[in-house]
């Protein structure tokens, strides 16, 4: 696994629009390497903010969108359509501007998909396992995964002192999340981990003491962004509030 690097934006539009840039030169170069691309997407604030600027980019038309797979780290167990689920921002912001191939667009599944949250998570992981690299049995090949930070320091849906911590599935139903709404579906950590490039990407102060304990060292348990780590990045994209609190060795960065 990696070691943690960190770069450090004056502000959140920057920081959008850096990871934006960085995103298609990653998925340019993986599909230059093997002909696709994989990305796993996130939510919240600053993920929107990512996909409008990937969107606004002249860059952007030197990806082949329809071979790049599409894959999701967590998502709230709510209707198709919703506009809280992560699914839905993904395609207002970004997707449905694109010429995407449908059947490389991988959901999680919604709430009214006639399942419970287990079922869903079960259906997701076989998913997952058909799209798996040859000679593997779980999970495809992720080029880059990003994820945001919460201010609790979880990361996807797995949150501190949370039963999902324990896992070894590859996604897991979540119930009684701390943050509403209470029931999701997410990634576990091992997942995770598997990704060649991990993107941690956080704005603003609320997310500084976070930051800070993961990247000095806290548990993954107590703080689940200190238990990821890309196989051979792991990369930590912020902004100078949510850089405030970084250990000694970082601080030359802020």
């Amino acid at each position: 696994m990696s070691e943690a690097s960190v770069a450090v934006h004056a502000d959140a539009d920057l920081l959008a629009q850096a990871v934006a840039a960085r995103l298609v030169v990653r998925l340019l170069d993986a599909q230059a390497a093997r002909g696709q691309a994989s990305v796993v997407l996130t939510g919240g604030r600053i993920a929107a903010a990512v996909y409008r600027a990937v969107g606004a980019l002249p860059a952007r038309d030197a990806v082949d969108w329809s071979r790049v797979d599409f894959w999701w780290g967590d998502e709230r167990f709510l209707p198709a359509g919703d506009p809280e689920r992560n699914e839905t921002q993904a395609r207002a912001a970004l997707l449905d501007a694109l010429p995407v191939d449908p059947a490389r667009v991988h959901a999680m599944p919604a709430s009214d998909g006639g399942t419970d949250p287990e079922e869903a998570a079960a259906r997701y992981a076989a998913e997952l396992a058909r799209a798996a690299r040859p000679g593997t049995a779980v999970l495809p090949h992720f080029d880059v995964l990003m994820l945001g930070v919460g201010e609790d320091g979880h990361v996807a849906s797995v949150f501190p002192e949370h039963p999902v911590h324990y896992e070894s599935r590859p996604v897991s139903a979540v119930r009684g999340s701390p943050k509403p709404p209470p029931v999701r579906i997410t990634l576990t950590l091992p997942a995770i981990n598997t990704a060649e490039e991990v993107w941690l990407v956080a704005g603003g102060g609320d997310k500084a003491h976070a930051v800070g304990m993961a990247l000095a060292g806290a548990g993954p348990v107590q703080v689940p962004a200190a238990g990821v780590q890309g196989v051979g990045r792991t990369l930590w994209l912020l902004d100078r509030a949510a850089a405030a609190d970084l250990p000694a060795r970082f601080r030359s960065l802020r």
